[in-house]
């Protein structure tokens, strides 16, 4: 028996493909049929059921229309796999010094373009990681990590699926990159942002080689960076130990973002930010509630726990819900609210 390895169509293939599917569509769409296989790597089954959903929709054939379509075939090999966040966030979302916030927009322009510099202009040629592009945010929980990663989504109009990590590893050996296996293999035709949640479930275990179980932790996380460099979109890690990687580690990264515990001048903006413009409030101070020494997350569930202590009033949203909600925050962290935290608030 003879066996022959066939790989999937290349970009210029797919283009073709495209094309004659599209039939006298093609000639009005051909920027777009460049980005749609710079982005999603589709074979003929799927760009022709593609095109026909569109048809079938009685939509425009047309970039959003088509793009609609293609996130959908993909969208099937991967959502029992890992968890589909919606991404209606934007920039003007996020609290971040100039640097950081540079760095998560030089990300997006890298990956708009990657299919320009790998393609025509040759680094594809000179580059074997291909057009990967890997991340790292690091920081303390409810800084930000999650909603840069659906700003990025809603900014280049792709799907993010949060994998959590905790979950994929295994205490058995070999089945955590199998799990990994499987997630990166639905991907691949999606263009999907991967976001690994908790890579602190692989970090925390890599550690000085004492015994076997040592050596095999080390060997999943290089497992996994191997994948993130294969894929061709983008993949990010979060974890809050960066301190426990080392330099090797870090230089196979593309990017790394540090969010940090804001300040208070930053816990003032993000306060300013929070209430919807629909939202009846009564006498809020962002200066003062930047008080609080708290993450942008925990903010955030302060201010929807407000709003119902407001809402079941049939009042204004003033400081005295906040205080309300921020007691009750508290003590879910298990933390003290000063004296000098509510200064000022009545």
């Amino acid at each position: 028996m003879l066996n022959f390895g066939v790989s999937g169509p290349d970009r210029t293939e797919q283009r073709s493909l495209w094309e004659a599917a599209l039939g006298d569509h093609a000639t009005a769409l051909n920027g777009t049929l460049v980005r749609l296989t710079d982005q999603f790597d589709l074979g003929w089954a799927e760009i022709r059921n593609a095109v026909a959903q569109v048809a079938g929709a009685g939509a425009s054939v047309d970039e959003v229309s088509l793009r609609k379509a293609c996130r959908s075939q993909a969208r099937a090999k991967l959502d029992g796999l890992a968890k589909r966040v919606g991404t209606r966030s934007t920039w003007e979302d996020i609290i971040l010094p100039d640097r950081e916030k540079n760095t998560l927009r030089d990300i997006a322009l890298h990956l708009a373009h990657r299919g320009t510099v790998y393609g025509p202009w040759g680094f594809g040629r000179k580059d074997q990681r291909g057009a990967a592009i890997t991340a790292l945010f690091a920081g303390p929980s409810g800084t930000g990590k999650t909603l840069a990663a659906e700003i990025l989504a809603n900014e280049l109009d792709l799907e993010l699926y949060k994998i959590d990590l905790s979950q994929v590893v295994s205490k058995y050996i070999g089945e955590s990159e199998k799990n990994l296996a499987r997630i990166f293999d639905a991907a691949e035709s999606s263009g999907a942002i991967l976001l690994f949640d908790e890579a602190d479930a692989l970090f925390g275990k890599r550690s000085e080689v004492k015994d076997s179980h040592d050596r095999y932790a080390n060997i999943e996380v290089s497992y996994l960076l191997q994948r993130m460099e294969e894929y061709r979109g983008l993949a990010i890690l979060t974890t809050n130990m960066k301190q426990a990687l080392d330099n090797a580690f870090m230089r196979r990264l593309t990017f790394v973002v540090n969010f940090r515990f804001p300040d208070q001048e930053q816990r003032a903006a993000i306060w300013g930010r929070m209430f919807p413009a629909a939202c009846p409030t009564e006498g809020l101070d962002p200066i003062k509630l930047a008080q609080l020494n708290i993450s942008g997350g925990n903010i955030r569930s302060i201010s929807l726990n407000a709003a119902h202590y407001a809402a079941a009033q049939e009042a204004p949203l003033g400081m005295a819900h906040v205080l309300r909600a921020a007691r009750s925050e508290y003590d879910k962290l298990d933390k003290a609210l000063s004296a000098t935290e509510i200064k000022g608030w009545t």
